[in-house]
């Protein structure tokens, strides 16, 4: 059985290390947000699986030898012969954080059919997770929303990380609507202080008190980029602060909080409605850890830190 099943892009990020003549010189890596999520979910101890389509070109069977090579489980990536492997593009400012661009006009992951999946691998699993990048054309919305609506009929925790890209989307109206309605049907959800501020024009704590509030939310990490992360559920909030290190590419540093999050709430055995305020507190301290080590290599999947160094970091 896989513990963890997330559906979303698999694509390749063309990521900056240098620069020449004005140009960036890129570097390409696997990624895609629910793949680096994933890899931290297995680097800390629980199977996980992809589910995702790539193009049968060179890119997509790299990346399905990257899955393969990290322990994810790739029986649900499908391989196309009619569209070619997205590819995202990422340039870093002079801090380190990125801007995005995207040749995705259509790629591979945005033509998943729900009737390509095989559904044994969701009936199977503990955690469904999905971000809303896979919601952004109309084939991949249906297919996503279909296999969030059969995996909460089958009682399996649902995970959501809403992943703002304006580029990637019509409008920031549409944006906004499909990132609403991915949230409203998420239990676990990974957000980030600008996405909170996009969505609801407010800070971090009352995003969280209306994602409970009004989404049904249970429990909610807000993300504060190098300031670390406030948490809300079952009545219990706190602040865990950022962590000094020395920044190289935040790439992926968001989905390996949410991947490592998830990983420790599986080790406590509990469901997302039991948890106290100290296994809260332990999760996401781990998640701060292990995300703010991940920015001192390049790339996502690649990135995620092994469980000691996060323990020693930590001091424990």
């Amino acid at each position: 059985m896989t513990e963890v099943i997330a559906l979303g892009e698999l694509l390749i990020d063309f990521a900056q290390k240098g620069v020449e003549g004005g140009y960036p010189l890129l570097q390409a890596q696997p990624g895609g947000a629910p793949a680096n999520y994933l890899a931290a979910v297995n680097k800390y101890g629980h199977s996980a699986g992809m589910t995702a389509k790539v193009g049968n070109d060179a890119f997509g069977n790299l990346l399905v030898a990257t899955l393969d090579s990290a322990g994810i489980d790739t029986k649900n990536v499908v391989l196309s012969d009619d569209y070619f492997t997205t590819l995202a593009f990422v340039t870093l400012d002079g801090s380190g954080d990125r801007s995005f661009s995207f040749a995705r006009k259509p790629g591979a992951d945005t033509q998943i059919d729900f009737d390509e999946i095989d559904l044994s691998e969701i009936d199977g699993c503990k955690v469904f997770h999905y971000g809303t990048l896979s919601m952004t054309d109309e084939k991949c919305r249906e297919t996503t929303l279909k296999c969030i609506d059969y995996a909460k009929s089958r009682g399996k925790i649902i995970s959501c990380d809403p992943n703002l890209r304006l580029v990637l989307w019509d409008s920031p109206e549409k944006a906004k609507e499909a990132m609403k309605t991915a949230l409203s049907k998420a239990d676990v959800v990974k957000i980030s202080d600008e996405e909170v501020e996009f969505l609801f024009g407010c800070d971090e704590k009352h995003g969280a008190e209306i994602l409970h509030r009004d989404y049904g939310v249970k429990v909610c990490y807000v993300t504060l980029g190098a300031k670390g992360c406030y948490y809300s559920a079952n009545g219990f909030t706190g602040y865990v602060g950022g962590v000094e290190v020395d920044v190289l590419d935040t790439t992926g540093a968001g989905d390996i909080f949410g991947g490592s999050a998830m990983a420790m709430l599986l080790d406590t055995g509990k469901e997302p409605g039991e948890l106290t305020e100290r296994d809260l507190r332990n999760i996401v301290t781990f998640a701060v850890n292990a995300a703010s080590l991940s920015t001192q290599k390049h790339g996502g999947i690649m990135s995620v830190p092994e469980k000691s160094e996060v323990l020693a970091k930590i001091g424990k």
